[in-house]
């Protein structure tokens, strides 16, 4: 069944905001600067139901006054030469869209995975000029059942997982009727090393933005990227599933939130990208010789490099960069085979979303199709039994043996 469109709506700011260019720091430009989707799912009562259009106009009106505070959102981006963003704070509006889904809402779990889940998000054009493109995309779709789903496309550029999640909370806030509860912060400044900041020397591994791991006998990702993929979703990254050759190397790299690692912390509620991809390196035959612990050690010490002094010696390095694009993942594949990129969800609060009709039955990120892309979540029972929730989208061909090691590997 195909998901019909039945109006499309810009949402703009309820109230007259500041208007002008805002300077994004180092860190909003790397990584990924496309949208980033989520969505949740709701069975609201009957009486959000009639008239039909009554969760639409609560959510577009709630919207429209959290682009007050949240205006940036609202805004627009242009590119500035050399892989470079600036944001126009212009108040255009954010993309609304309404639809309607000719099927009954029944086993989530299941149609996340299916080819039809794509169609529950707005779709976002990147052959456009960027400064024509929405930092933000909604699409509200009605089920036959009375189910609803709630999607969001947001640019990476202007916010990462915390920031997102920020404000979708506040907005939930405003829908219920409650006053804001955190107050975005927009000062890039504390990001700019060399502008607020006294430079520090850079002495960064080389490695962590040297190019990643290709498949021996090949120039580079491409072909395999074009490979046919599929996700999985299991409840509870290993290369094993690959049957790569023991010579073959391999990164995992994970996103690291530096907020908490800078001294003195970033501001709460600040609103920007806060993120950097760290890289672990290795070999095949080194992570299937050696025990788990092995692996696992490389990841944190990975991660605990992350300091106050590695991010502002991070920023300076790609301060200093004429052009950013090498580092920016705007088209795949950036992280696919021989290597994984871990996302975690742990610590940010994506369940609970309420905005007046009850909190949701389903929450999941949209359906990445970068291979080797993955998240970690709290299942949405998590904090009952402590289950996890693994989402990861690998080709095809692995997609068996990785679920047969996955799980004997946890046995």
């Amino acid at each position: 069944m195909v998901v019909s469109s039945k109006y499309c709506y810009t949402v703009k700011p309820a109230e007259t905001t500041w208007n002008g260019p805002l300077p994004l720091s180092e860190l909003d430009q790397l990584g990924t600067i496309t949208h980033v989707p989520t969505i949740y799912f709701y069975r609201p009562e009957l009486n959000w139901l009639s008239p039909p259009d009554t969760i639409a106009n609560a959510l577009r009106v709630s919207l429209s006054r959290a682009l007050v505070p949240f205006y940036p959102l609202a805004g627009r981006l242009w590119s500035i030469g050399g892989g470079r963003l600036e944001l126009d704070c212009n108040a255009e509006g954010v993309m609304f869209f309404q639809a309607e889904y000719e099927a009954k809402l029944d086993n989530i779990d299941h149609f996340s995975l299916s080819q039809e889940y794509h169609s529950l998000f707005p779709s976002v054009d990147y052959s456009v000029p960027t400064h024509e493109l929405p930092i933000m995309l909604v699409q509200l779709t009605r089920f036959k059942c009375g189910g609803i789903s709630l999607s969001l496309m947001i640019s990476h550029a202007i916010a990462d997982g915390p920031s997102a999640l920020h404000f979708i909370s506040e907005w939930a806030r405003l829908a219920r009727g409650e006053p804001l509860g955190t107050a975005p912060f927009f000062d890039r400044k504390l990001l700019r090393a060399g502008d607020s900041q006294p430079q520090i020397a850079l002495d960064l591994h080389n490695s962590e933005y040297n190019p990643l791991p290709v498949m021996l006998g090949q120039s580079d990702n491409v072909e395999e990227g074009k490979k046919e993929k599929t996700m999985v979703m299991l409840k509870l990254s290993n290369t094993q599933a690959r049957e790569l050759k023991d010579e073959q190397p391999t990164a995992i790299a994970i996103s690291v939130d530096s907020r908490n690692r800078m001294n003195p912390p970033l501001p709460k509620g600040y609103l920007g990208s806060a993120i950097l991809n760290v890289i672990a390196r290795s070999h095949m035959g080194e992570l299937m010789n050696k025990p788990l612990g092995y692996a696992s050690s490389m990841i944190r010490q990975a991660i605990d490099k992350v300091t106050d002094t590695y991010v502002k010696s991070a920023i300076e390095f790609f301060r200093n960069q004429q052009d950013l694009t090498r580092f920016q993942a705007i088209e795949e594949p950036f992280f696919g085979n021989p290597n994984v990129k871990v996302v975690s969800w742990l610590t940010l609060p994506i369940y609970n979303l309420d905005f007046g009709w009850g909190n949701e039955i389903y929450m999941g990120p949209g359906a990445h199709d970068i291979d080797g892309n993955s998240f970690i979540l709290q299942s949405p029972d998590g904090d009952r039994d402590g289950s996890l929730m693994v989402i990861l989208c690998l080709q095809v061909a692995h997609m068996d043996a990785f679920k047969r090691h996955f799980y004997e590997d946890i046995i």
